[in-house]
């Protein structure tokens, strides 16, 4: 190998060495793509707890034995995007008479019926047949006779299933009374009802202390 040759090689050798230098990652740009990458998950944390999901925790028992006490449930708040809620659906939504508040029940009454409330049974526009809640963990006792609810457009009529317990529209407009919330009684039956409006989410199973889907 000549001179000539040898320079050469050794110049491209050090233009290799140049490129491998320039190639290799500084800690500025490793700390900027591990930052991008803190920045992404956050945006996609937040894209599917306030968007896509509801993760709820479940601090009392009105909705035994379908839902225990201390479960975690899992909610679709995309449920409702094309079609409507249904009878039976179990819904996390914003309490009426206090929207800080989230409350998870069950879809009894839909917008428009007539609920009535006779002797532990509940019938759906007059029928004669009672509705069918095969859900209830007990003999109906409490807050079980001489309710009758005229649901709004744009509402829903929601009950826990553990009715001897549950806090439910059976009781929300006398709260609201109380509370100073609705200042006449007619004002605080509006807050019976569960509006469009403040359903968050439709519950689809829960994860803790078990699975399974509701």
């Amino acid at each position: 190998m000549n001179l000539s040759e040898e320079t050469q090689v050794k110049e491209l050798q050090e233009d290799l060495q140049e490129e491998k230098q320039e190639e290799k990652p500084t800690l500025k740009s490793e700390l900027l793509g591990y930052v991008k990458l803190i920045i992404i998950a956050v945006i996609l944390a937040y894209i599917v707890s306030h968007v896509i999901i509801v993760n709820a925790s479940i601090p009392s028992s009105s909705m035994e034995n379908t839902i225990m006490t201390g479960s975690r449930v899992i909610g679709n708040r995309l449920a409702y995007t094309f079609s409507e809620p249904q009878r039976g659906d179990i819904i996390v939504f914003k309490y009426p008479v206090d929207e800080s508040e989230l409350f998870i029940k069950r879809i009894i009454g839909l917008p428009g019926e007539t609920v009535e409330i006779r002797d532990a049974k509940i019938y759906i526009d007059g029928s004669e047949t009672p509705l069918e809640e095969d859900y209830l963990p007990e003999e109906w006792t409490v807050g079980y006779d001489g309710y009758v609810f005229e649901v709004p457009e744009g509402c829903y009529l929601v009950l826990g299933d553990n009715r001897n317990v549950s806090q439910d529209a059976r009781y929300w407009a006398e709260e609201a009374y109380n509370l100073g919330v609705a200042s006449t009684w007619e004002e605080a039956e509006d807050y019976t009802y569960v509006q469009d409006e403040q359903v968050v989410a439709k519950a689809i199973f829960v994860y803790y202390p078990k699975f399974y889907t509701l």
